[in-house]
């Protein structure tokens, strides 16, 4: 007989006192970079999009149109219709209270996305683990795209959850692909990981994904019909509603040739480079997943996603935290992968630089334009993406395929065996090209 064993997380000192530093750095740096009371960035001053999203719920209670009217602040609700349907339980948090609210719950979400990411690694949730995973958490929080993430108050950080929820799914599970569908229909994106299940052959979960996300649309269009239908003939197509090009926030791949050519991309430069990237990604998150390596297959998805998105802000970006993990759980078979780790939470730290005492900028991509390398900078992700890829590629031809899961063998003595043969019977197995903004446009 044989029993699986998921492998515990090493007992290393040197590990937990790196984390701890680390934590203790990003949450001091978090609020001493920054006045956190600071209206235009404080991390405590926030909560713009997530009031979007509540009165977007409240639109759809009281029967108000969603985008042909300004909603919080003058800023148009830019979301699909399905998605105001899932901010309605938004509506039953007082509207003081959603900001610190929504930063509490997304804490939480952002441990469980740590968490995930250590199970997809094949580790068993020990206290030693949970300790591990609280300590990335808040070191993560000095992270750019997650500190942008509770600063607004976005739901970046539910949708990877619910990606990364999906893909642990097992193959032949009826839920596999239902995650993604979700997903994508609160916020388009997403439906590359579509894609990325019919690259892995994974057929069930790709019509899953993709028939949930039509489902969506279908139910919104039967409790939504008006605004459903401005949205999918209109809404849908303005790009107007997004930042230009070359903004130093776009961080994608569209957004690096508009940064270079100082102006708006070509569109057709831009598609002659995102295709064959987007096809190249989607073979090695194929082949990462047949070698027994799901959560980087995932992560390099939703990395992806990001990076051939027409325009990604920084937040966007949250797949770094489970790469984060990735990087970590390496670092405990080879110490080297601790400076690639390190290389990475440097380059997406939430540095910040005062412009003057009212307006700081956040991220390495809105450094001042006159630094020494700001082309660097300024495309700091897409470069760190097209790093990712080029490790992946040396990761598949240099290292043997790693073991699915570990195998621990119960061997019965013979005698044993034979007086037990007549009452124990095997076990049954079971198993068997719009844009996706979600930044509010401002009215003009």
């Amino acid at each position: 007989m044989e029993k699986t064993r998921r492998a515990v997380l090493p007992h290393k000192i040197s590990t937990l006192l790196l984390l701890l530093g680390t934590a203790v750095a990003g949450v001091t740096l978090l609020f001493v970079t920054m006045d956190p009371h600071m209206i235009s960035g404080g991390i405590l001053a926030g909560g713009l999009d997530v009031h979007i999203y509540r009165d977007g719920g409240w639109r759809v209670l009281h029967d108000r149109a969603l985008y042909i009217e300004p909603t919080h602040l003058g800023l148009l609700y830019t979301y699909t219709p399905f998605s105001a349907l899932v901010f309605l339980p938004l509506l039953l948090i007082p509207w003081g209270a959603v900001t610190n609210t929504w930063m509490g719950l997304n804490l939480l979400v952002l441990f469980g996305v740590v968490l995930q990411s250590w199970r997809m690694l094949g580790y068993r949730v020990t206290s030693r683990l949970v300790l591990v995973s609280v300590l990335i958490t808040l070191a993560c929080t000095f992270a750019e795209p997650v500190r942008t993430t509770l600063y607004y108050g976005q739901i970046n950080l539910w949708l990877m959850l619910l990606v990364l929820w999906d893909f642990s799914r097992p193959e032949g599970s009826r839920l596999r692909g239902l995650g993604v569908g979700i997903s994508a229909g609160i916020k388009l994106t997403p439906l590359y990981f579509v894609a990325q299940y019919l690259a892995q052959r994974q057929w069930r979960a790709a019509a899953t994904a993709a028939l949930t996300f039509v489902a969506t649309i279908g139910l919104t269009a039967l409790v939504l019909p008006r605004d459903s239908y401005q949205y999918w003939t209109s809404t849908f197509f303005q790009s107007s509603r997004i930042a230009p090009d070359a903004h130093p926030s776009n961080q994608s791949l569209r957004g690096a040739i508009a940064h270079l050519v100082h102006g708006p991309a070509p569109l057709w430069l831009w598609l002659l480079i995102a295709v064959p990237v987007a096809l190249v990604a989607l073979w090695l998150a194929a082949a990462l997943a047949r070698r027994g390596e799901p959560l980087l297959s995932v992560t390099l998805g939703g990395l992806t996603a990001c990076a051939v998105s027409p325009y990604s802000w920084g937040h966007h970006w949250v797949w770094f935290v489970p790469l984060m993990v990735y990087l970590i759980h390496r670092a405990q078979g080879r110490g080297r992968w601790w400076f690639a780790a390190a290389a990475l939470y440097v380059a997406i730290a939430a540095w910040t630089y005062t412009y003057t005492p009212t307006w700081v900028s956040v991220g390495t991509f809105l450094l001042p334009p006159w630094w020494p390398g700001i082309q660097l900078l300024m495309n700091v992700y897409v470069i760190i993406y097209l790093l990712v890829l080029v490790g992946v590629v040396r990761l598949l031809r240099t290292e043997p395929p790693a073991p699915i899961e570990p195998i621990e063998p119960i061997i019965l003595d013979v005698p044993a065996a034979e007086q037990v043969s007549h009452t124990i019977r095997p076990p049954k197995v079971v198993g068997g090209a719009h844009p996706d903004d979600d930044r509010p446009a401002m009215v003009d």
